[in-house]
């Protein structure tokens, strides 16, 4: 190749080529910049983004499952307030019965005291119904002005609890399980009242194995419930603060594997500003070489 030529400018090509390069360089640093990402698509690193992606979506799946537990949170607290009222409703109906069981009790003041019992059994059925949630209910539901706590089967929930779609059981209560025993109305006589206290009596201790509709049975049902929706209710908590650490741990990792090192990019973008300018100037002084040659024909 001719060294003197205006047709083939060598020093111009190789003056472009390296510019061209720095370019190429500095779109890149400044995509990096721009995005914060050293990985923003599958074009710098698709092997990487492929992982990117798939941990963006257990942070996805993770967040959404938080926010049904939040849902279930919500409604083992409401349970728990139901619960806790028709507990403390339960240690008035104990003091009402225990009345009712001495055969020392009657007449007009009898039938008193049954009167505060069927109003006290009808306000459990009236917690049991207040005790939904977005019209959810572990408790079931109650035909309180009959007196029925628990007319019908709260419901089973599976809440998912995971990225991975596993779940946590809540168990509704079965109906019948608050309901206290409707004793008769008192009538009058000696020996009436007696028998009636004795039923009372019956109806308030049980028997060893207490029987559905007996205090014992009810009080038992209330405080296992109380222990299981209170155990539910801290294992869910426990799994939201769990899932929360988890997503912290897995942006942790996103963050290490594309995010871009700014200070590092910085730097670089000042280099390579430096080099365009220099490249430039180097391809100005390349395309004025062959002018030199005219002065060759003067």
């Amino acid at each position: 190749m001719a060294l003197n030529s205006v047709i083939t400018n060598a020093g111009a090509m190789v003056a472009l080529q390296s510019l061209n390069k720095t370019n190429d360089m500095m779109d890149v640093t400044q995509k990096r910049i721009s995005t914060g990402y050293r990985v923003a698509d599958s074009k710098d690193d698709g092997a990487a983004f492929a992982v990117a992606q798939k941990v963006r979506g257990d942070v996805a799946g993770l967040t959404s499952a938080n926010e049904q537990l939040g849902g279930a949170t919500g409604l083992l607290d409401t349970t728990l307030t139901g619960l806790k009222s028709i507990s403390e409703t339960l240690s008035n109906v104990k003091s009402v019965m225990t009345k009712l069981a001495d055969d020392k009790i009657v007449g007009e003041e009898r039938a008193n005291y049954e009167s505060q019992y069927t109003q006290l059994r009808q306000q459990v059925g009236a917690f049991v119904n207040d005790s939904s949630y977005n019209g959810a209910s572990l408790l079931g539901t109650s035909a309180a002005a009959d007196g029925v706590a628990t007319a019908t089967d709260g419901t089973d929930f599976k809440v998912v609890r995971s990225e991975k779609l596993a779940t946590y059981d809540l168990t509704g209560q079965t109906a019948g399980s608050f309901d206290l025993s409707d004793v008769a109305t008192v009538t009058t006589g000696a020996a009436d009242e007696a028998a009636e206290a004795a039923a009372w009596k019956t109806a308030l201790n049980g028997s060893a194995t207490p029987a559905a509709g007996q205090f014992a049975f009810v009080e038992k049902k209330v405080n296992d419930a109380l222990n299981q929706y209170g155990n539910d209710s801290k294992a869910i908590s426990n799994q939201v603060s769990y899932n929360k650490s988890k997503m912290e741990a897995l942006e942790t990792g996103l963050g290490a594997l594309i995010d871009a090192d700014l200070a590092k990019e910085s730097a670089r973008m000042q280099s390579l500003t430096i080099r365009q300018q220099l490249g430039t100037t180097s391809l100005s002084t390349a395309n004025q070489a062959p002018s030199s040659l005219l002065s060759l024909f003067r």
